[in-house]
């Protein structure tokens, strides 16, 4: 998993000389920013799915601010908050509209699906309490399971590369043993 993350993020060097983070200054040099263990990945993955359900704009840099303030991979919480585009955003809006009307017992008021984000910024006034409790509580909820779920995967991908190298291991032990054996009869 380590190495398919490696292969499939921005090189931190590249980052540095882009200049587009020189905001951050010497934080880019916390080894624990770009770390790729369980926790950091984790954290990251949390992080960045939590701050793409909050309908507030610079997402980017509030992700940036909290992975610095955990000490997880900011690389990997700035670019999932992503999940939230235009594509997405109308039904994540959708849906925590729905949430927070039914977690606040409020009147849900039926809205045109594929024009929420314009029902949502016509109504702000009537709409922004059960969209942001729905955003917080579906945020929350997606981090969660998104962090839970990166433990399993990266537990799972551990586990199997420890049973390939032992049976590597004792694939080359069963050779040896069979050479050595085969030199005895001669």
């Amino acid at each position: 998993m380590r190495r398919w993350l490696r292969g499939t993020l921005p090189d931190l060097q590249r980052l540095k000389d882009q200049g587009r983070f020189g905001f951050l200054g010497r934080l880019l040099e916390d080894p624990f920013l770009f770390h790729l263990n369980r926790r950091s990945t984790a954290g990251g993955v949390a992080i960045g799915v939590f701050v793409a359900f909050l309908p507030i704009p610079l997402q980017m840099l509030l992700a940036a601010v909290l992975a610095i303030l955990v000490r997880v991979n900011l690389i990997l919480a700035v670019v999932l908050v992503w999940i939230s585009n235009p594509l997405t955003m109308g039904p994540m809006l959708y849906a925590s509209y729905r949430t927070g009307a039914w977690l606040l017992s409020a009147e849900f008021e039926a809205i045109d699906y594929d024009n929420a984000v314009q029902w949502f910024l016509g109504n702000l006034h009537q709409a922004w309490q059960p969209v942001l409790t729905g955003s917080l509580v579906l945020g929350a909820i997606a981090s969660l399971l998104a962090y839970v779920a990166i433990l399993l995967v990266w537990r799972y991908a551990v586990h199997r590369e420890r049973h390939q190298r032992r049976t590597r291991f004792a694939r080359r032990a069963d050779e040896m043993n069979a050479r050595s054996h085969r030199g005895e009869e001669r």
